[in-house]
Order: C-alpha cells, then structure tokens, then sequence
C-alpha cells in the first residue's frame, strides 16, 4: 500500500530539481466537465483520479489553466490504466485524448495496461506562461486518469519504481496545516457518522465530522442510493431515533411500518409525504431527490458545534501509548493535508479505517462455528463477506434509443440475462475479493455487468424490441458496501446473543432486522464470477445490543459506529442496515459527551457512568417528524 504521507500538497509542483518538470493532478483539474472524482481505491493506487462514467456515451471536457515556465518541447505522461483488461478482455473501453491549448496528442490513453502506469504521450510543445490541458472522453465507458506530467527532459523515462511515481515530491517534514482542536473527531459520513457529530455537538462537544465524499448519507446518498432499512424507537430506549427522522429520508421500510400502526401521528406524516412524493416508494435505486443529499448537509451545518470537512480522506492516525492524539486528513480535491487533534475518536468510515490507521483489533471475513459456537457460522473460517453492489435503472425514453455493443463486459445470453429495468441490491459482487484492497476490481465488475446486461437486451436478446425506447439512466460508480473490516471491543455480538435474547446490563440501541446474509448466486451458463447475490434470513425479535460493542477494546479513545462496529461476520448481518447504525451513532454521541464532561475514555462510561448514559438513552437527542421536509439554514 501507497503512503500518504508521499501524496503532493498542491496542483502544480515542480520535479526533483528540475523547474520546467511539471506535474497535473486530475482530480484538481478547475472545470471537470463531465467526468467525476474517484477516491474509493485511493489508499491502494495512490491518489484519486478522474473517470468518464457517461453510460456509453462520451462526457463533456475537463480542462485546467496551468504556467509553464519556458517556451519549448515537452515530453507528455499520463497515469492511466486499461480497465477491461484485468479480465484479458480487448476494446479498451476507457480511451481517452489529452490536448493542449486546442490540439490533441496523437496518442490514445488507457489502451495499454491493465495496473495504474504511466503511458508515454509523446512531445508536445508549450508556450511560456499560461497554457490549457484538457481531457477528451472517447467512448463514456470509464476512462479514467490520475495525472499528467510533462518534463522538458525528452530522455526522461517514468515508471511505477520511480521516487516520482510515489508522489514523494513535497518539502521533506513540511507539516500538514492545523485544522482544530476538537472534543471528538468524527470519521465517516453516512447515516452513523451524522448521528454521531450531531448527538455530541447538541450535548456540549466541540466536533469534526470529516467526509471523504462531496455529500453526507454515505450508502443512503444519492452516489449508492440505499434507502434507509431497520427499525428506529424501540424498546428499551423508545426515543432513539428521533434523530434520524429529522434528516427527512422517507421511503419503503416508513411505509411498511406505517401501514401497521395507521393511527400513529408519525404514521399520518409518513403518508402524507408519500402521498406528495409517490417516488419515495422506489427503497433502492431510485431518483437523486429521494436521498436529499441538500437536507443532510444542512442539519449538519446547522449544529453551530461541528466543524464539517468535505472530500476529506483520513490517512495517518498519531498515537500515544493506547491513545489517539490527532489524524492526518488529505484534502481530495487540492491534496492538501490537515491535522485534526482530539480527545476522543469515532470511526465511522465503515471499512474501520481510522481503527486500522490507529492499529486497533480487528476482524474480517467469516469466524469458524469452533471458535463462536454460531448456527450459521461455516465449519473453517474462510474470507468470505457480503459484497458490493453497483445499483442502476433505466427509463423510457420519447423515442428508440441506441446503446453500444460491449464485447468486453459480461458476456450474456437469453438464458443467463437479468429482463429488467433496475438493479437492485441483488447486482452484488466481490464476496470472494478484499472489500477494501480490490475495491477498483470489484466496483468494475459491476460495472461489466451492468453494461453487459443492458447491451445485450438492447441489441441481442429475443426481446430487443421491448428494450428499443428505454434507456439507462443511472450507473453508481460509488460502490455499496455491505461489509469489511469489523472493529473489536470489549464484547463481540455473536449469532447466539440476538437469537437468544442474551440481556447485558448495557442494552443500547435495537436491533430489528432480520440475521440477513447474502451469498454469491451462480448463473448456469455464465463463464464468469457471480454478479448476483442471493439472501438468507434469520428473523429475530428486537434485540438491545450492549454499548460495549461500540468502544474498541485496545485503542482506548475510539469508539464505532455503523456496520464495522465489534460483531461477528453472521451478527453483521441485523446491525449493519443504516437506520441501526444512526442509532449507534446516536449513543456514541451521547458517550461522547459523557466521557467530555468527566474526561473519561469510553470504556469508562460502562464501568463508571453507564446510569448517565442510560437516562440520555432514555430522552433521545432528535425531535421526531421527518424535519417537516425543510430545514432552515443557520442565521448566526
């Protein structure tokens, strides 16, 4: 894995010694056009990139103005990759142009190689002072860049093993700029992490929420588009929850929910805004509006006691002895990096980043049934988790509509074809790959899928003709992971404990959904990997899950919240639905405050202060009502 402390600290830095070499990072380019960021394999490749995610259909420009020091000939190289050809697969689908000042290079980039590498553009020759680069997408298939350089030493060679290509180009020992001292720094923004920076800044702390994506809700944002699953207010502690229904998010799970109890005010609101909103039923998959990216980041921002960083990624963690004193963020967009000081930690981030950062315990994949003891635990311990889904629809269009041929992606047949117009949770995959370390390969394979799929039914399939005005409207390129890295504390929920009820002293937030595992579904007559999943259920009754599993049980500042908190691989399987996990975040936040106003470290509140945390339980933080669908923005 890539350092980051190697990582550059600004758009435009000069090489080694040399004045005229001069580097261009994608992701800082000043107008995108059409291609978006992609930070997901950021800690693996090295950096974020730009990527051409069109549908098949070539997106707009993204350009930047940069000086050039002399007039003369430059040598062009582009950090790039071949996408497809992971899988041996021809086409190329990523190809992409770069020009300068108006005038395409002769070269064709992501065409060569399968790994990250520099492709050799050729000469160019540049004009002193300010010039104009931009990136022209050939074919809307995901083309993908990460950087150009450009040296006025025409011999010069730049390869993977060079001190270059490590990005290790910035002042020796130039500190990260300070960005606050804070009661408790947050990681992560979904649903936990909200809940978490909220809960804590409404009861006194002074809070950082860091965000490595441009909008909060994490899987619930209109990147993934997961509706919002489990059940909120339940007993022992009614009022949790609350909080989440001010973010508003209303959709399938509030309608079930409703339907049995019509009589309830929150009932006759969840109605009512369905009833406004039909669109709202659509849980999955669905339009942009239904995730309200805008209200999340404005109950965020309306909390005058947190400190929001967007498109921040956390990569270092300082320690002393089991404490966690400060994280080093890297800024996505500019690359410059921040230094955020702490008392108290939460990751939130759902991979366990911060927790691995800070070398905190932890666990991934399946445990052996000899080692929990669990019905539904395999007889070894393997690798296996719960996969990523790449989510899609698609919609009618005036009139026909054409989509490419893909020879490159998913092969498919009549007999193997999914006829449909949305994928859903079900388009699953990487259960069998690292969800953290082959994260670029499995988000592409999703992709090939989709691409495959929907370019089979409209050019090949036996009913081409019902495909013949519909048209894919939305691709996520943002990957939704179910599982990873699950963090350890001083309890680790077990299969046994929700099945059984096992009553622990320190009941927290409910549980409710059901012991929900997902397995690769094989596709007779498909040559490749399963791009299917399929889901086994367990029902349960709400079950109170004890605050230790909330604390990590060796870094002993950082708490957890969301599904990479300490529970075993098959009890992932009820907690790690976001509506669970807002409640986590919720009492992590009310543990916050407690360990502030006492200077106590969140073990401490179950061995000392568990009734203090009990009676916040008990109040709730939020005001329930869904937010009345419009929050105000702050006015000091």
């Amino acid at each position: 894995m890539k350092t980051f402390n190697m990582l550059l600290l600004s758009v435009l830095l000069s090489v080694n010694s040399s004045a005229t070499d001069i580097l261009i990072e994608a992701e800082s380019f000043a107008d995108k056009g059409g291609w978006v960021v992609d930070n997901q394999s950021m800690m693996q490749m090295g950096s974020p990139y730009l990527m051409a995610h069109g549908l098949g259909t070539p997106v707009a420009d993204a350009f930047t103005d940069f000086s050039v020091p002399k007039s003369g000939d430059y040598r062009v190289w582009v950090r790039t990759r071949d996408w497809v050809k992971t899988w041996n697969r021809e086409g190329s689908p990523g190809r992409f142009l770069v020009a300068f000042n108006g005038m395409a290079l002769d070269s064709v980039f992501g065409t060569e190689r399968a790994e990250w590498h520099w492709q050799d553009g050729g000469t160019v020759t540049l004009k002193k002072g300010r010039n104009r680069i931009a990136l022209h997408d050939l074919t809307g298939f995901n083309g993908r860049c990460d950087a150009v350089y450009l040296t006025a030493d025409l011999k010069k060679q730049v390869g993977e093993d060079s001190a270059f290509s490590e990005r290790n180009i910035r002042a020796p020992g130039a500190p990260p700029a300070e960005a606050g001292e804070y009661d408790l720094v947050v990681a992560g923004g979904g649903m936990a992490g909200c809940c978490a920076a909220i809960a804590a800044a409404r009861l006194g702390c002074k809070v950082a929420l860091i965000q490595n994506r441009p909008v909060l809700g994490g899987n619930n944002s209109s990147e993934v588009r997961v509706g919002l699953s489990g059940r909120i207010m339940q007993e022992p502690y009614p009022n949790l929850g609350n909080l989440l229904d001010e973010f508003g998010t209303v959709g399938y799970h509030n309608n079930v929910e409703a339907k049995e109890n019509p009589e309830t005010e929150r009932s006759k609101q969840i109605f009512r805004i369905l009833e406004q909103s039909p669109e709202k039923h659509i849980h999955n998959a669905g339009p942009a509006t239904n995730y309200e990216d805008e209200k999340k980041e404005q109950l965020v921002r309306n909390e005058k006691n947190i400190t929001l960083f967007l498109n921040m990624q956390i990569l270092e963690a300082e320690k002393h002895g089991d404490v966690i004193s400060a994280v080093t963020g890297q800024d996505i967009m500019t690359g410059r990096r921040y230094r955020f000081r702490g008392a108290l930690f939460a990751d939130c981030t759902g991979d366990g980043t911060l927790g691995a950062l800070a070398g905190a315990d932890c666990r991934m994949g399946r445990e052996s049934k000899a080692e929990t003891g669990e019905p539904r635990a395999p007889s070894e311990a393997d690798s296996l988790v719960m996969g990523t889904s790449v989510q899609w629809y698609a919609t009618e269009s005036t009139s026909a509509s054409t989509f490419p041929d893909c020879p490159w992606a998913l092969a498919f047949s009549d007999s193997t074809c999914s006829y449909s117009l949305r994928g859903d949770w079900d388009w699953e995959t990487g259960m069998n790959s690292n969800q953290i370390e082959d994260i670029e390969y499995i988000r592409d394979y999703g992709l090939r899928a989709v691409f495959g799929n929907w370019s089979f039914l409209k050019n090949h399939s036996s009913r081409k003709a019902e495909y013949a005005d519909k048209q894919l409207s939305w691709v996520a390129y943002i990957g939704g992971k179910r599982e990873s890295r699950r963090l350890l504390g001083d309890i680790i929920l077990q299969e046994q404990d929700v099945l059984q009820g096992t009553k622990y002293e320190d009941a927290s937030f409910t549980t409710t959904w059901s012991v929900d595992l997902h397995y690769p579904k094989p596709v007779e007559g498909m040559e490749e990997e399963p791009y299917l999943s399929c889901a086994s259920h367990e029902n349960i009754k709400p079950y109170a899950v004890p605050y230790r599993c909330l604390y990590s049980r060796n870094v002993s500042n950082l708490f957890m919240a969301g599904r990479n908190i300490s529970v075993t691989h098959v009890a992932l399987g009820t907690v790690r639905v976001m509506r669970t996990g807002a409640m986590m975040g919720e009492v992590v936040g009310m543990a916050a405050s407690i360990c502030r106003n006492h200077k106590a470290k969140p073990r401490q509140v179950y061995q000392s202060f568990l009734p203090e945390l009990q009676e916040l339980m008990k109040k709730g933080i939020g005001t329930p009502g869904f937010g009345n669908l419009n929050v105000p923005k702050r006015t000091d």
